[in-house]
């Protein structure tokens, strides 16, 4: 059970780090403004996305936040990380950054299997 919780707190870290924090500090630079421009979307969805980001990170690490709730936060980065190697894929042709959000879906899965784990030990 130990190993479990540690398991599953260094993968939702990592996500929260990657997904809530970064967003969170980066979102408005230039850089993150350029990045939104270069792969044909308008301005406006990289605020919205990161405002997501944000919100699906605290969901995954506070603990009170109903496993319903959770779920939706999940699959949220899981349709997030696979649109975002469609869309570098697309653009910018099939290359090893195109393959970086899939590298995070793992940590996102390791998460959610992680999570499922400790809840039916719970239970």
């Amino acid at each position: 059970m130990k190993k479990d919780k540690i398991i599953y707190w260094i993968a939702t870290g990592m996500i929260a780090l990657f997904e809530g924090v970064m967003p969170a500090l980066t979102s408005q630079t230039e850089m993150a403004k350029e990045g939104i421009r270069h792969l044909g979307y308008p301005e406006y969805f990289g605020t919205a996305l990161a405002i997501f980001k944000v919100l699906g990170a605290l969901t995954l690490v506070i603990p009170q936040i109903p496993n319903r709730v959770k779920e939706w936060a999940y699959a949220g980065f899981a349709f997030d990380f696979i649109f975002a190697s469609i869309s570098l894929g697309a653009v910018d042709g099939i290359n090893g950054l195109t393959f970086f959000p899939m590298i995070v879906l793992a940590i996102l899965m390791v998460s959610y299997v992680y999570h499922h784990k400790l809840q039916q030990a719970k239970n």
